[in-house]
């Protein structure tokens, strides 16, 4: 079956929500927003039109679209929140358009997940890369200090129990992290698995109205 006008606008619209959405985008950036709020009404009226798409087809743009909304739910969050938000998007399963070589939405929620995973770590040292820097700094000219015979002993053992300290703080912070993200992943997968079991029997009832 031929594509609608309808289909063929929500679908260029999609493409660019997620090229967006791929891009570093400031805070004043107010396009994405806008755009997924239009396709939200255009999943609302490609449902109800005569020549509306397979069953299939509709939750894979229904889901491109949640996961859109999802994304931009998540960025007014911080730190470990909007990395567990981000853990629970279900990006789409198919590409938008033909030229995509994987789903656009999956590139974009690998990469949110790595920039979340980034800020919550800074977050979890209690530090922003600035202050990161600082730390390194402040070590170095220590260090530098011992060697110029201008620190004492006692000093420099706490410039090394620091380091320690802060050393074992990320270790327990990152195991806990892992144990969240694995419970995460659990969670996600049975998620999953309903969508599946859901989609199967849509087909189904489908089939038998042919």
């Amino acid at each position: 079956m031929a594509s609608s006008r309808l289909e063929i606008n929500f679908i260029r619209l999609l493409s660019r929500c997620e090229s967006i959405a791929s891009e570093k985008r400031v805070e004043t950036e107010w396009r994405l927003e806008k755009y997924v709020g239009a396709l939200e009404e255009m999943l609302v009226a490609l449902r109800k039109s005569p020549s509306k798409p397979t069953v299939e087809v509709m939750t894979d743009y229904t889901r491109k679209v949640d996961f859109l909304k999802g994304l931009l739910e998540a960025e007014k969050l911080s730190g470990t929140e909007k990395a567990l938000a981000n853990q629970f998007l279900a990006p789409g399963r198919t590409p938008t358009i033909a030229n995509e070589r994987m789903p656009v939405s999956k590139t974009v929620h690998m990469q949110t997940k790595a920039r979340c995973t980034g800020e919550m770590r800074n977050e979890l040292l209690g530090t922003g890369l600035s202050n990161k820097g600082n730390l390194e700094t402040d070590l170095r000219n220590r260090r530098g200090l011992v060697l110029d015979e201008r620190q004492s002993a006692a000093e420099l053992d706490a410039v090394l129990q620091h380091h320690h300290n802060l050393q074992e703080k990320l270790a327990e912070d990152m195991l806990n992290l892992a144990r969240n993200l694995k419970n995460n992943t659990l969670v996600a997968q049975n998620i999953i698995k309903q969508d599946n079991q859901t989609l199967t029997q849509s087909m189904r009832q489908a089939q038998l109205r042919i």
